[in-house]
């Protein structure tokens, strides 16, 4: 039986993350090697890596510590610190039946393990998103209320103004009639600065305004209301900032949980396969070599490599035939699909459709290309957000600076072309619609975001020479 090679904390997997991250080598303490020391990835596994782990991986692998802390459970999900055998380790343990023994224990419990860890992962994903949409609505709903009893109360104050307006030129009509004189000097005295001050005036002047209570009344009442509303909106933009801070604190908590789940989702993906093929190997009895499960895994490794790059020159296809979609204008603006409108911005009635019904404020714009159409980046920026959204389905918020971000939901599964801490560009393909989440139908749901709230996005791209 051959003795088991050291390996540093972390395993394979967290070695070829680091170096394939970094392009360095990994820094060993004194002249000891990768090779001596064990740690290194064979060339299977170094193929296997770079063709099974998605650029998320790569992406979010610094973050993961942070990840895990929020989500619950250590460092780093036991599956990933795992160290994994080598088929030379599966070799020399078909020698021995009490090693062989001992070896499929192992085995079975690194199975167990992966799979069970990308099980806990996911329902914790699920958890952050739903958690995370949940609270983006409620600041939504929050800021349309906020600015709502603002306008209102700004329509108020000019009623106000304008009634009491009418009522000066009233006074002065009856002056001219034959009002007092003295009243009139009193309401005249002194330039007015306010409508509050005109009114405090024309309070006093009740004889010369008898006939005329009900413009008066109706001064005070708009005054009453302004600042009534005024008051109403003060508190409501308090709790739109709190809720507006919930929803980011739910939105980071949302994506770790999502690149965790990414994680051990790429680690069944680089492991569980040839993890179940060494297993095989140890319990056949059969003629069957080493090599011939060997070649198996990385049969299966090509197939796979085959089908995602399939996937992906489907949707680079669907996006070279997209037509206006990312077509990026003078403004730097691009258009964020090729599919025509079919839901607007605003409150809309009842709609149905993939067993969901939805009768609340639409604060975004569905466009539809068809299932599989390219999804564009409106502008340049860095996505803040790609992972699932409670009823948005798969969604990847943008944010282009200065208060300003797009937000872009429904796209199908495996539909993610960018991830999390990305750069892109104006135009550039970031997913593929879906109908993932609370859609009807295969569509992007898109939003633009002034200071984190909600706006119309017809009007949003219009002024950016973008129709939709």
């Amino acid at each position: 039986m051959n003795t088991p090679r050291m390996r540093p904390a972390g395993g394979r997997l967290a070695w070829s993350l680091r170096t394939l991250a970094t392009g360095s080598d990994l820094t060993l303490p004194g002249d000891l090697t990768a090779e001596e020391c064990g740690c290194a990835p064979t060339p299977a596994e170094s193929r296997a890596f770079r063709a099974g782990v998605s650029r998320r991986t790569l992406l979010t692998a610094g973050t993961l510590s942070a990840a895990a802390v929020l989500v619950a459970g250590p460092l780093l999900p036991a599956a990933f610190a795992a160290t994994y055998p080598s088929w030379e380790d599966v070799q020399a343990a078909k020698a021995n039946e009490a090693t062989k023994a001992a070896e499929v224990q192992r085995i079975q419990g690194l199975i167990q393990s992966l799979t069970g860890e990308v099980a806990r992962t996911r329902t914790a994903a699920e958890q952050a998103a739903g958690a995370f949409y949940t609270a983006q609505q409620e600041y939504f709903d929050a800021s349309i209320r906020a600015d709502t009893l603002q306008s209102q109360a700004d329509l108020e104050a000019q009623n106000a103004t304008d009634a009491a307006n009418k009522a000066g030129r009233i006074a002065a009509q009856l002056y001219r009639d034959g009002g007092d004189t003295t009243s009139l000097e009193l309401f005249l005295s002194g330039s007015a600065a306010t409508a509050d001050d005109l009114l405090s005036r024309l309070g006093v002047m009740d004889k010369l305004l008898e006939r005329n209570q009900a413009v008066y009344a109706a001064a005070l009442t708009a005054r009453d209301a302004a600042q009534s509303l005024t008051d109403q909106a003060v508190v409501a933009r308090d709790e739109r900032d709190r809720l507006q801070q919930v929803a980011e604190q739910k939105m980071l908590e949302s994506q770790q949980a999502a690149d965790a789940a990414q994680a051990a989702l790429d680690a069944q993906t680089l492991h569980l396969g040839e993890l179940q093929a060494q297993l095989a190997a140890l319990e056949d009895t059969t003629a069957k070599t080493i090599a011939d499960y060997q070649a198996g895994v990385e049969a299966a490794r090509i197939a796979e490599e085959q089908r995602r790059a399939a996937e992906r020159a489907e949707a680079e296809r669907l996006a070279a035939s997209g037509g206006a979609g990312g077509g990026v204008v003078s403004s730097g603006w691009a258009r964020p699909t090729s599919g025509h409108r079919t839901s607007g911005f605003g409150p809309r009635s009842s709609q149905c459709g993939n067993g969901y019904c939805s009768t609340s404020y639409h604060y975004g714009v569905d466009l539809s290309g068809g299932c599989g159409a390219g999804i564009y980046a409106a502008a340049a920026g860095t996505v803040v957000y790609a992972g699932y959204n409670g009823g948005y389905g798969n969604y990847i918020k943008i944010d282009h600076g200065g208060g300003i971000g797009t937000g872009y939901a429904h796209i199908r599964p495996g539909g993610f072309f960018v991830g999390y801490g990305q750069q892109v560009n104006a135009g550039d393909l970031i997913g593929s619609e879906g109908n993932t989440g609370n859609a009807f139908g295969c569509n992007l749901h898109f939003e633009a975001y002034v200071g984190g709230s909600p706006v119309n996005p017809i009007d949003f791209l219009a002024a950016r020479g973008i129709s939709i």
